[in-house]
């Protein structure tokens, strides 16, 4: 590499030539897996690159990218920065409005890459796009748009002109790539925008091959292992711990089968588990919640027998393994015996359901919670977690084999300097909490077109995450995250409660519950909002003799309900987990789920509390009266 600031491009040719006969993408195109190697990957990084050099595209040109997540993914956006523009990730979750036209302008785009399923978004949208050039289809074929428009062109014929281009000017390509700096942008990652127009945040070469080398000193894969890759890859932790990690370890990346929606190729992440057998995943709390339910679920169909001794088995290695740093000793010495028994009956079945090769899983995205960290660990596949943001590229800590705390958020990636800072920006020693911040190499270079933002978040080369956290006091290299600065709920008397805890914790010790948010702006009491699991409360009544359907068997659901609230209450079995005081004292049976189509969760299916908030406004208000208080009110009965 030319310098020991690297870019994206240096990063590329350097680890593509290392490694250059290793299989680095792996997709399912008609019913076969195809793979490409990190050779290939390079060769048709270049062509795509010279192709859109011979389009007209020039250097720090702004380049759209709207494609679900497949190896053209990839190729495409490596082929753009070697052509020295900047890429703008779009999510292929936003719908065909206002959401794609603002980032499309706001970037300044004049040049966007699709594939084929989404060409229509574009196409309804174009017209209020009016400094597009040139829009590069990704399919030759794709859902009978076998005509293109006048300002549409295949990636087919790209690839055949940077061919044309590569024979003829190949200097002039090269001598394009070679004139990128570590400090050119290479991405425009927008944020969810839930609260006011998304920000673009500047992203640039040196910020991503820094965070992989951050990232390697926590984490770390072998050569030739597959990475399941299920999170988007607009979204930055794909990019960093999916794209680059891979290639910089010299391993692959596999993709799950696309389907016509997102539904379809929901459905399609089991199948795809067992083909390509990974030995890693990036994953996000709500999927892992699904990954452990899908278990559950497949061991009770084989009887209660069985459901039985997996529970044993369960509680057994969860005893063992502790807070898995102090797993072992002397105490719990009698039961490794039961543990190997038990993984050999049962638990090794549930690992061939993940392909038989699962090492860990990485959870990104949000807190995940402890019991869901425990259960994971015991039947063989641990579940990581880690933390980060966009700001910060966006690995900032994670746990990892060997190196764990359970219920933190792991070891702080280096070089990487970190404080804790309170509400008038003053260090604060270890183990107290105050809002974490952030220095280093990953750090953003600002955000697009908004030096206010900017300066508000980065200070004297600190990046300020809005997050809220503490050191590990016994251990410093060990963060632990507790909860959003701006999520926080303030209670009348003014005193502020972190509700990210409760939340995650209650749909994980309650099979009646499946999504969960507080709610507390300075009023007399929290109310809690709960999308209920009707199923599992329909099974419920049924074993007392009820109709689910009839009101006394709703009312049953109500308060099965509200006892797994009241199990956090003093003389609970969760008791001392949080304080009574902030216990929601109201209860909204949600009449739909919290989902990324009604916009109540983002692309990395985090909830969106405020939007949320905004669609049960009503119930909100509803809440804080005599009658809406009340568990067995008329909208919960009809919700329910």
């Amino acid at each position: 590499m030319k310098d020991s600031r690297p870019t994206i491009i240096d990063f590329v040719e350097k680890y593509t030539h290392q490694f250059a006969g290793n299989v680095y993408l792996r997709e399912k195109v008609d019913g076969v897996w195809k793979e490409i190697t990190q050779e290939q990957t390079r060769n048709e990084a270049h062509r795509i690159g010279a192709g859109l050099m011979a389009l007209g595209l020039e250097k720090g040109d702004k380049i759209a990218l709207l494609s679900e997540s497949r190896a053209m993914w990839i190729m495409a956006e490596i082929g753009a920065l070697y052509a020295g523009a900047v890429d703008v990730p779009l999510s292929v979750n936003l719908g065909e409005g206002q959401d794609l036209v603002f980032r499309i302008r706001h970037s300044e785009t004049q040049w966007i890459l699709v594939s084929g399923n989404q060409l229509p978004k574009i196409r309804t949208i174009i017209a209020d796009c009016p400094a597009v050039k040139k829009i590069i289809v990704f399919d030759d074929t794709a859902f009978n748009y076998d005509t293109l428009e006048a300002n549409e062109i295949r990636m087919s014929e790209i690839q055949r002109m940077g061919d044309a281009f590569l024979a003829e000017h190949r200097d002039a390509f090269e001598a394009r790539y070679r004139s990128i700096g570590p400090d050119d942008y290479a991405n425009i990652s927008y944020t969810s925008g839930t609260t006011a127009d998304p920000k673009g945040i500047l992203l640039t070469h040196r910020n991503y091959t820094a965070n992989v080398e951050q990232g390697s000193s926590v984490i770390s894969l072998n050569e030739n292992e597959v990475l399941l890759i299920i999170l988007p890859l607009d979204h930055c932790f794909a990019h960093v711990a999916g794209m680059y990690t891979m290639m910089f370890y010299g391993g692959s990346i596999a993709f799950v089968p696309i389907g016509k929606n997102a539904l379809a190729t929901l459905k399609n992440v089991p199948m795809a588990i067992r083909e390509t057998r990974p030995h890693a995943m990036l994953s996000v709390p709500a999927l892992a919640r699904n990954f452990k339910k899908n278990i559950e679920s497949g061991i009770k169909a084989k009887g209660p027998k069985v459901e039985k001794l997996f529970n044993f088995a369960v509680r057994n290695a969860i005893a063992y393994n502790k807070e898995y740093y102090n797993r072992g000793g002397l105490d719990v010495a009698w039961r490794k015996p039961l543990m190997a028994l038990f993984d050999k009956l049962i638990f090794k079945q549930v690992r061939e359901s993940f392909g038989g090769r699962m090492r860990f899983f990485v959870g990104g995205g949000a807190l995940l919670d402890i019991e869901l960290q425990r259960f994971f660990c015991a039947v063989g596949m641990p579940m990581f977690q880690g933390y980060g943001l966009t700001e910060a590229t966006p690995i900032i800590c994670a746990n990892s084999e060997g190196h764990a705390i359970f219920g933190s958020s792991g070891r702080l990636v280096k070089p990487m300097d970190c404080k804790i800072c309170d509400e008038q920006g003053n260090e604060v020693p270890h183990g107290t909490k105050g809002e974490i911040v952030i220095r280093g190499e990953n750090v953003m270079a600002g955000y697009w077109k908004n030096p206010k933002a900017t300066a508000d978040t980065v200070i004297d080369g600190w990046l300020h995450t809005g997050d809220m956290g503490y050191i590990c006091p016994w251990d410093p290299e060990f963060l632990y995250v507790v909860g959003r600065f701006k999520s926080l709920l303030i209670s009348s008397d003014g005193e502020k409660y972190s509700p990210e805890g409760f939340e995650d914790s209650l749909p994980e010790v309650s099979k009646f519950v499946s999504q969960v948010v507080l709610h507390n702006n300075q009023n007399p009491y929290t109310v809690v909002m709960i999308v209920p699991e009707k199923e599992a409360l329909a099974d419920f009544v049924k074993k007392q003799g009820l109709d689910p359907q009839s009101r006394e068997g709703k009312v049953a659901m109500l308060q099965k309900i509200q006892s797994e609230i009241d199990s956090y209450r003093t003389g609970g079995v969760h008791q001392d987990l949080f304080p009574d005081r902030w216990l929601p004292a109201a209860v909204i049976i949600c009449d739909e789920p919290f989902s990324i189509a009604n916009k109540m969760m983002n692309s990395t299916m985090k909830i969106v509390r405020g939007k949320v908030e905004e669609h049960y406004a009503d119930r909100l208000a509803y809440a804080y009266t005599p009658e809406g208080k009340q568990l067995l009110n008329e909208k919960n009965i009809e919700s329910i």
